[in-house]
């Protein structure tokens, strides 16, 4: 028998991605993770891929999360999205809309205590009473 080397074997442990190698962004989902779909400045749906790593570090920051695809594979999740077509590189990436701040508390609002809401019962247990011996006389 004949030691192969590893680079004579016809069936590598990875396979290697069909057509060109692209980091892409993903966000987290509930099989795992999704591919995130952006928006062109024309409002189309666009799936965004970067072919370095710095690049997408660049544009989306450190803690972006991303997956390496092929270009083929990345089309074909895509596409069921409505992202018919394919960014690569982009230089600038800008969130959409600012998320909501958060709801401050109405302090003109009236809290309950428990002993605010004995005061009522109590109040309207008597009132209750006087208009009942006002009625029946």
């Amino acid at each position: 028998m004949t030691d192969r080397l590893y680079g004579d074997d016809s069936e590598p442990d990875e396979p290697v991605p069909a057509g060109r190698v692209l980091y892409v962004p993903v966000r987290p989902g509930p099989a795992g993770c999704a591919v995130r779909i952006f928006r062109t400045p024309q409002g189309g749906r666009t799936a965004v891929g970067f072919s370095t790593r710095q690049g997408l570090t660049e544009v989306l920051g450190a803690r972006q999360p991303w997956i390496r695809l092929g270009e083929p594979a990345l089309r074909a999740l895509a596409e069921p999205l409505g992202a018919v077509s394919l960014t690569v590189d982009p230089r600038l990436a800008v969130r959409d809309i600012a998320p909501p701040a958060p709801r401050r508390r109405d302090t003109t609002t009236l809290t309950w205590s428990p002993q605010a809401v004995g005061a009522v019962r109590v109040a309207g247990a008597a009132a209750l009473v006087g208009l009942l011996s006002v009625w029946l006389g």
